[in-house]
C-alpha cells in the first residue's frame, strides 16, 4: 500500500450571512483531506474553529503532518494516538471510512456494524438578528417542521417570541453559544417555556454551567461546547439532558459512533449536529443521525453553492449520501 494524501482549503458563499453569539461570516472554509492509492479515493471534510483554538492553517498542517504516517498504512484504529478530537483528526478520520469503504467495496455503515440509514428530518438554522428580522426569517421558514434559533444574550425573550409569532407551528430548538448567564437564565428560560420550545442548547458557557444542575426545568437543555469526545461526559452529570454530537468536536466518525452508544446507555438524549460545511461533512453524520432524537444537518442549505455530487434534500428531509459523495 502506497497511499498518497494531498490537503485543500475550500471556501464555500453562504446565502447571505450566518450569525451567532460569537460573531458573523459570509463564507464557509474548510479543509479537505484526501487520500489515494491508485483508483481509489477517501476524502473528509472538517471545519476549523477558532472557539477551541483552532485555524485553517493548524488544522491543514496537522493533517498534513499525517501524511508519512498514512503513506506507510497507518490504520484509522491508531489516529487516536496521533490526534486528539478536533477538526483534523476528523478530516483523516472520516477520509479513512470513505477509503474503506470503497477499497472494499461495501457501504461504510455496514463496516462500522450499523444499520443502514435513511432518510431524516434536519432543523433548519435561524441565524442571530433584531426580533424583527428574526421574526421575518422564521416566517419564510415557517413551513419546515423543525427550526433551530440562535441567540445572543440580551433581547433574548423578544427574539423567542418574535420567532413563535413568524412560524407558530414549528417545534423550536433554541442555542445560545453560551450568552446567558446566572442573572438572565430564568427569563430566557421563562421566555422558551412560553413558545413552546422544544430543546435549550448550551445555554452557559462551557465551565461556568454548573447552575444547571441546581435549575429545575421543563425543557430538556443540551451540552454543546461543553461536550467534545466520551472524556468529558462525566461533567455532564445532572446538569444536561441530552448532548450535541459533532463530528468536528468528537474528532471523526469513530468517535462519534463511541460516544452516541456511551451517552444514550447514560440515559442522554443524542442530537446530532455540525459546523457550517458541505454535503461532504455532513455525510459520515448521516449514519448516526437515524438513531438521534434530533438532527441538525443543515449546513448545505445555508450555503450559496455546495460541492457535487451532494447530498439531496426534499425541503427538511435529507437522504443518505451516494457513494459518489462519501462512503
Amino acid at each position: 500500500m502506497s497511499r498518497r494524501l494531498s490537503v485543500a482549503v475550500e471556501r464555500f458563499p453562504i446565502a447571505g450571512a450566518f450569525t451567532i453569539a460569537r460573531g458573523s461570516r459570509t463564507e464557509a472554509v474548510v479543509v479537505t483531506a484526501t487520500i489515494e492509492d491508485g483508483d481509489i479515493r477517501g476524502r473528509g471534510e472538517c471545519v476549523p474553529y477558532a472557539r477551541y483554538g483552532e485555524s485553517v492553517e493548524s488544522v491543514a498542517a496537522a493533517i498534513q503532518a499525517q501524511a508519512e504516517w498514512l503513506a506507510d498504512g497507518g490504520a484509522r484504529s491508531d489516529l487516536f494516538e496521533r490526534l486528539g478530537p478536533g477538526a483534523a483528526r476528523n478530516a483523516i478520520d472520516c477520509a479513512l471510512w470513505d477509503f474503506e469503504a470503497k477499497r472494499q467495496g461495501r457501504p461504510a455503515w455496514a463496516i462500522a456494524g450499523l444499520s443502514e440509514p435513511g432518510p431524516v428530518t434536519t432543523a433548519y438554522t435561524l441565524s442571530l438578528g433584531a426580533p424583527e428580522a428574526m421574526e421575518e426569517a422564521a416566517r419564510n421558514a415557517a413551513h419546515r417542521p423543525l427550526l433551530k434559533v440562535k441567540l445572543g444574550g440580551e433581547g433574548d425573550p423578544e427574539r423567542i417570541a418574535a420567532v413563535r409569532r413568524g412560524a407558530p407551528d414549528a417545534r423550536l430548538i433554541v442555542d445560545a453559544n453560551e450568552a446567558w448567564r446566572a442573572d438572565t437564565i430564568e427569563a430566557n428560560l421563562a421566555a422558551c417555556a412560553a413558545a413552546g420550545v422544544t430543546l435549550i442548547e448550551q445555554p452557559l458557557p462551557a465551565g461556568e454551567d454548573d447552575l444547571l444542575a441546581d435549575i429545575s426545568r421543563k425543557i430538556p437543555i443540551c451540552a454543546d461546547e461543553s461536550l467534545h469526545d466520551r472524556a468529558g461526559l462525566d461533567a455532564l452529570a445532572k446538569r444536561y439532558d441530552a448532548i450535541n454530537i459533532k463530528l468536528d468536536k468528537a474528532g471523526g466518525l469513530t468517535e462519534a459512533i463511541r460516544l452516541a452508544h456511551e451517552a444514550r446507555a447514560r440515559g442522554f438524549e443524542i442530537m446530532v449536529g455540525c459546523m457550517v460545511g458541505t454535503s461532504l461533512a455532513m455525510a459520515p453524520a448521516m449514519l448516526i443521525a437515524h438513531h438521534a432524537a434530533y438532527v441538525d444537518l443543515d449546513g448545505p442549505l445555508l450555503l450559496a453553492q455546495d460541492r457535487e455530487p451532494a447530498l439531496r434534500y426534499e425541503g427538511s428531509i435529507v437522504h443518505p449520501p451516494l457513494a459518489e459523495l462519501w462512503g
